[in-house]
């Protein structure tokens, strides 16, 4: 069976009332079936106008689950935004960056999903609608492991919702692969740093992704840069016990003990050129 409904209404009758996987961009999807048919129903959410898009609310910007890489890149979003559009135009190519959307990263909840580190960094939260009502958590609570959400039964990810930060916050994202372009993660970091008027660290936030079953934010970094000067050199502050709660594994693409001295390298960077793009800086 295939479902194409036109409304979230319909959308969500439809899942309570069948046992389907959504498709929205299908650019996980499909790669995810190999050579294999489609066997099992298919609820295609493509269709839901409603969901796309990216608003300005009084203390957040929401972005619509079916807003696709391609229009997060051409959005007018403020300075802090600017690593989730690094990260977007590196979500596969072009076309896939037109049909592949935000709620489908998420959702699919790979380690190396581009769009995670950066939304992590901006403090995302995540809404959940059903038949039974809506729900909202922070992006960080919704990615439990490797594929694993804590999305349920019956749900559609509607909406991401982003804390409006301070006008002279800057971001930066940092991803370190085997070639410079359409390649899957080795480690990569969004850094979010902004500063009071005496140029001091005023907010930080720093996310990792790829060496961990989810992207993992720097708690322990992120409190010592706060009250630092937002000048050059800030990014020393970085050590490598930062980064002890990381877990990288031994794969094709790097053995972990690399993995792990390339994120300290990557977050250093990423800290030193937030700073150079910082009104203070």
């Amino acid at each position: 069976m295939y479902f194409r409904p036109a409304t979230l209404n319909e959308a969500l009758q439809t899942l309570s009332d069948h046992s389907v996987q959504i498709l929205s961009g299908g650019t996980d999807f499909y790669p995810s079936l190999g050579d294999r048919p489609v066997t099992n129903p298919v609820l295609d959410i493509s269709a839901l106008r409603e969901l796309r898009g990216i608003h300005h609310d009084a203390d957040f910007i929401r972005i619509g689950g079916l807003t696709t890489w391609t229009d997060v890149i051409a959005a007018p979003l403020p300075p802090c935004f600017d690593a989730l559009k690094a990260a977007a135009r590196e979500v596969g190519s072009i076309q896939i960056q037109n049909r592949g959307t935000v709620a489908g990263n998420l959702c699919n909840a790979s380690p190396a999903a581009d769009g995670v580190p950066p939304l992590l960094a901006l403090d995302a939260e995540v809404e959940l609608v059903s038949r039974e009502g809506k729900r909202r958590m922070p992006l960080s609570e919704f990615l439990v492991g490797n594929r694993k959400t804590e999305r349920r039964h019956g749900e559609i990810l509607t909406n991401i919702y982003v804390p409006r930060m301070a006008s002279n916050a800057t971001s930066v994202f940092l991803k370190l692969g085997a070639r410079r372009y359409l390649v899957i993660s080795i480690s990569m970091v969004a850094a979010v740093i902004a500063t009071d008027p005496q140029g001091r660290v005023s907010d930080a936030r720093i996310a990792i992704g790829s060496c961990s079953a989810t992207a993992r934010r720097l708690p322990e970094m992120e409190r010592a840069l706060i009250g630092a000067d937002a000048r050059a050199g800030l990014g020393e502050i970085a050590n490598a016990s930062d980064l002890a709660a990381l877990s990288p594994i031994d794969d094709i693409r790097a053995t972990g003990a690399y993995r792990r001295d390339a994120s300290l390298t990557l977050v250093r960077r990423a800290v030193e050129a937030c700073v150079q793009g910082s009104t203070h800086g």
